[in-house]
């Protein structure tokens, strides 16, 4: 893995950089080349679009589309919504996780959680955010996906028909749909039961697609939660518990092992079934042993959790928000993140 810094002549933001850089490493050794760049020529020849820009193995993962060469200042917007002079230290790891997977596998890397890196976020035209958020604040608020007559007025405001919306969420794989054009899964939830049960604070009781997913929803929600579910080997529970931000795991030697089965087609279908928890490193090498038509490796509770959190954390706080359609799904989320942000 090689990791290149562009920064300008002395940018106030590269000793954060570098710092958040090392931590992210976690005792991992490339060596992180510094670049000083000191004209836009340079920058285009070198692709940064403001200072600092971090590379790896020689592509920006946080590169915005149509961005221009620059060398001015640089800001980035971190997972739970603030703005600042450098990439956050959890957007770090999954991007130095991303590059190692790619090392590991014949495959694009899915991140995780699927779609390559691109993130979780729909996009906002065609009414595409508001949706996706939508259909979230309804399995926050009831553990369940919404019916279709229950997201029209969602709809609404886009001019579009709402099953060409669903269609084309469901087309990038921002959820999935059944054969009758009904919500299946809207990451990081599940309409139907899995190995991954969540318990919110106000009693609400969902299912994750995933342990990763699971790992998200705190801090997505803006709540404390209580996650459960089962070592696939010996049946075991392991249980996360957040709380104000902070996650105790049980028991303490449990991980997370990330992989996918192919390189192509919806998370739901090609990782999913590989994001688990496990009581230990052991376990989870058994597992992977047991199933070799998944590739991937475990990972500790740090990286897990920080994965989680820069997939799923701000979903609902970059918003597009939903008109109130009269269903309690609309307001729980907001009333969270009003706790939760100040």
């Amino acid at each position: 893995m090689r990791i290149t810094l562009l920064t300008v002549p002395d940018c106030p933001n590269a000793p954060l950089v570098r710092e958040r850089i090392g931590q992210a490493l976690d005792g991992r050794t490339p060596e992180v080349e510094l670049v000083e760049v000191t004209d836009e020529a340079q920058a285009a020849r070198l692709g940064m679009t403001g200072s600092p820009t971090v590379l790896v193995d020689g592509t920006d993962p946080f590169a915005v589309p149509g961005a221009a060469a620059s060398v001015s200042c640089r800001l980035y917007r971190s997972p739970d919504g603030r703005v600042e002079g450098a990439p956050s230290l959890a957007d770090l790891q999954r991007a130095l996780y991303v590059a190692k997977a790619g090392e590991d596998s014949d495959c694009p890397p899915m991140d995780a959680a699927g779609r390559g890196g691109r993130g979780r976020l729909a996009p906002v035209s065609g009414g595409l955010r508001a949706m996706q958020q939508a259909i979230l604040r309804s399995f926050a608020t009831t553990g369940q996906a919404p019916e279709p007559a229950d997201l029209e007025q969602v709809a609404d405001p886009s001019g579009r028909d709402l099953r060409e919306i669903l269609a084309d969420l469901a087309a990038e794989d921002f959820l999935t749909l059944d054969d009758q054009g009904r919500i299946r899964a809207a990451y990081p939830f599940s309409a139907t039961p899995t190995a991954h049960r969540l318990h919110l604070a106000d009693g609400t009781e969902a299912w994750a697609m995933c342990a990763i997913d699971a790992l998200g929803v705190p801090d997505m929600l803006g709540t404390d939660a209580v996650i459960t579910s089962a070592d696939p080997v010996t049946g075991e529970t392991v249980t996360v518990t957040s709380t104000g931000g902070h996650m105790t795991w049980r028991p303490t030697t449990a991980v997370v092992y990330v992989g996918q089965r192919s390189c192509t087609g919806p998370a739901a279908d090609i990782a999913c079934g590989a994001l688990n928890f496990f009581t230990s490193g052991r376990t989870a090498r058994s597992w992977a042993e047991q199933h070799p038509d998944f590739t991937g490796k475990a990972i500790d509770q740090t990286r897990a959790e920080a994965l989680g959190r820069s997939v799923f954390g701000s979903l609902l706080t970059q918003a597009e928000p939903a008109r109130p359609s009269g269903n309690p799904a609309a307001v729980k989320t907001e009333r969270q993140h009003g706790r939760e942000r100040g």
